[in-house]
């Protein structure tokens, strides 16, 4: 997946223009923060969607990284730079990156450490085994795992969206663990019945899943109409 890749969101609010320039060092802090932390899991053309889509429906994305994951977005998203600078304007256009403050995961010393800080809500996706273990264990060992720790003790909404699969017992206990501390655990499975013609409908009907679960307006074309039935 790259820019080519990220489409328009029509139906929803642009991100206003007291926002421009801040994909850089700058913080931002408000009720409609999302948090978007993505892991060295495959899966990030995921969250590059998430992304997008938050950003045209109003939020600011802090969009928190792992070495891992930045890797993994060069290798399936075709992300340019270098995973200590990553040119985060191959994934989007300028008008989403107006609304997306980067921040790499070793940064434990970042805003969204803090409960102080002001976030809506955090997702995870694609979120790793070795992420979803730690943060079923309340392990907190990269501003990742710490900002999304934070949305648990805060009473905030985590969406935790794994992707490896086969899963083992372990991989099953964790999750079971993390949703009874408050986490909703969506793993990335995608429906069918929406009659997906490309990667992109796949990529949709998970993006559209995880933004119902944070209570995020978009429209995208994927909810079941129903059928007829003899």
């Amino acid at each position: 997946m790259n820019s080519s890749m990220s489409r328009p969101n029509s139906g929803a609010p642009t991100p206003t223009a007291d926002r421009a320039g801040r994909h850089g060092d700058s913080t931002v802090e408000s009720d409609r923060t999302l948090i978007v932390g993505v892991t060295g899991a495959s899966g990030t053309p995921y969250a590059v969607r998430l992304v997008e889509c938050a950003v045209r429906a109003g939020r600011h994305v802090d969009l928190v990284v792992t070495a891992a994951g930045r890797l993994v977005l060069a290798d399936e998203a075709g992300m340019a730079g270098t995973p200590e600078a990553p040119d985060l304007a191959t994934l989007w256009p300028q008008d989403i990156l107006a609304g997306v403050t980067y921040r790499p995961a070793e940064t434990l010393s970042a805003p969204p450490a803090s409960g102080s800080f002001r976030a809506e809500a955090a997702a995870v996706i694609p979120c790793s085994m070795n992420t979803l273990a730690a943060l079923a264990h309340g392990l907190a060992q990269n501003l990742l795992q710490r900002a999304a720790q934070v949305a648990l003790k805060e009473g905030r909404p985590l969406v935790v969206v794994p992707r490896e699969m086969p899963m083992t017992r372990i991989d099953l206990d964790n999750m079971a663990r993390l949703a009874r501390a408050g986490a909703v655990v969506m793993p990335a499975m995608p429906g069918f019945y929406h009659h997906p013609r490309s990667v992109e409908d796949v990529v949709d009907f998970v993006v559209a899943k995880v933004l119902d679960r944070l209570g995020i307006a978009h429209d995208l074309d994927v909810r079941w109409p129903g059928c007829d039935r003899p």
